[in-house]
């Protein structure tokens, strides 16, 4: 197994890495709106954290050699599934291969976000 690590997204905020390599898979850690130049979270809408969390992926795929069209499954997790739609306007922008997805809605999540997204990509 490798680790996988970019200052292009945020550093854990915990005991994980943000990816790990294990044979022909990229696992990602889930990716939060924090903007790595501030360590923020910037935007306070769904479609401005869906953003960011969106340029976090790309910024771990691509150190990791990957990208989002490699992706094969997606865990979406949503504080509020009122913004299922709009959470799907921008993710739909990313994953245009369509990856297998599942999408569930949890009480909170760090840092107060409104969404959080892992993938496991081929490498």
């Amino acid at each position: 197994m490798e680790k996988v690590f970019t200052e292009k997204a945020p550093a854990a905020i915990g005991p994980y890495s943000q990816a790990m390599k294990t044979g022909n898979l990229l696992y990602t850690s889930g990716q939060i709106p924090i903007d790595p130049a501030t360590g923020n979270v910037e935007a306070a809408d769904i479609t401005g954290q869906t953003e960011q969390v969106m340029q976090n992926l790309k910024a771990v795929l691509e150190a990791a050699g990957t990208s989002f069209d490699k992706a094969v499954k997606t865990l979406c997790f949503l504080t509020d599934m009122g913004n299922f739609a709009a959470f799907n306007e921008v993710y739909a922008k990313y994953f245009t291969s369509k990856p297998a997805r599942s999408c569930v809605a949890v009480s909170a999540l760090p840092k107060g976000v409104l969404v959080e997204v892992e993938v496991i990509a081929e490498l």
